[in-house]
């Protein structure tokens, strides 16, 4: 396996506890499956396998997805390639809204600034001379609540972390509507919605839909692999909480990890692509091998909205008011996920919807 490209820095950010996390599902589909549009023969093959999807019926797949993801309110997707070998012109017109140019690695950093809004300062991979092709997805979202927290609302309050051990975190505070929370699986899910910036986006795209961000809490003990799937579990299976108001009790979280996942796709059947009998011919005339695939995300939850932002590099080597009687809080106090969700679709019976970040707070909410 070709691995030129190494990971500036470590695994996760030193700002995480241990077992915390955050990573974008969808921009990791998006950067693979564009990148997938040039492969052929075996590769295609196993890249169809994980993905769904690859060669070339993938190109309309991959641009179908990115608008659809982009009908998000005050989500930002998008997706460049820089190289030092040539690139097919029909490869290029297979993919109209991907930006091609020639390698420039402080230009890719300022583009990475500029695509995620400051949270995330530089490409999570190092652009050696042995880097031939890099393809980047940011995706970016900066949201805010439909009812905001009150900051007065917020004080110290006890929270349990992933060893056990308590602490006094800032925690928000407030009430969500009874068709805003249910149980399932053994867990609680919380969903926030967020508004409708308006302004002259929205006047041009009058279909973009609010993200709906969503909050799930486990039981004692339970692990990310059990609890985040609850959250997009379908309607079908909640159970409603029988309460007449819901409270919740909410830290305040910014979470930022690096993960190398290319160890991961090996593990998944994803071989060729990274061998030196790898075929992307339908990408450009040298050949090229995916060396590494690897992802830096940030969420921030706090009283007035999310910020979210993820960028995903595939760099490729040379181949081969009233008092109610019954109040129920839902205090998330002890590990947690959380799951942003894109407008798209309501998260009904019909199981559309896609993740687009999901994080697991296991240490201490910083």
């Amino acid at each position: 396996m070709a691995s030129p490209g190494s990971v500036d820095g470590h695994s996760r950010s030193d700002t995480a506890g241990a077992g915390d996390f955050v990573c974008s599902p969808a921009g990791l589909w998006l950067a693979l499956a564009a990148v997938a549009v040039g492969a052929r023969e075996e590769t295609a093959g196993e890249l169809r396998e994980l993905l769904g999807v690859a060669g070339e019926e993938a190109a309309g797949v991959v641009t179908a997805a990115a608008r659809a993801l982009s009908a998000t309110d005050a989500l930002a997707v998008a997706t460049r390639v820089w190289s030092r070998v040539p690139v097919y012109r029909a490869h290029r017109e297979a993919l109209p809204d991907v930006g091609f140019g020639p390698m420039d690695a402080d230009g890719i950093d300022a583009w990475v600034r500029e695509a995620t809004g400051g949270l995330v300062e530089r490409l999570p991979v190092v652009i050696t001379p042995d880097v031939l092709m890099v393809l980047v997805n940011a995706l970016a979202l900066k949201a805010r609540w439909e009812i905001p927290f009150e900051g007065a609302g917020t004080r110290d309050q006890d929270f349990t972390d992933a060893l056990g051990v308590r602490h006094r975190v800032p925690t928000m505070h407030r009430p969500v509507p009874l068709n805003c929370a249910w149980t399932v699986g053994g867990a609680s899910v919380v969903e926030l919605k967020c508004r409708s910036e308006g302004g002259r986006a929205a006047a041009r795209s009058p279909v973009r839909a609010p993200a709906r961000v969503r909050f799930v809490l486990g039981e004692p003990g339970a692990g990310a692999a059990e609890v985040l799937p609850l959250a997009w579990a379908p309607e079908g299976r909640w159970t409603g909480i029988d309460a007449e108001q819901i409270n919740m009790a909410l830290p305040r979280m910014s979470l930022r990890t690096r993960v190398d996942a290319t160890e991961q796709l090996g593990a998944m059947g994803v071989r060729w692509a990274m061998s030196e009998g790898a075929d992307f011919s339908g990408m450009s005339p040298e050949r090229l091998a995916i060396s590494q695939v690897v992802q830096e995300a940030v969420v921030r939850v706090a009283e007035e909205g999310v910020e979210a932002s993820a960028i995903t590099a595939v760099p490729m080597a040379p181949g081969g008011g009233f008092v109610p009687r019954r109040i129920e809080w839902i205090a998330f106090n002890r590990p947690f996920g959380v799951v942003v969700l894109d407008g798209g679709s309501d998260g009904g019976a019909g199981g559309g919807d896609v993740p687009l970040f999901v994080a697991w707070q296991a240490g201490v909410p910083g």
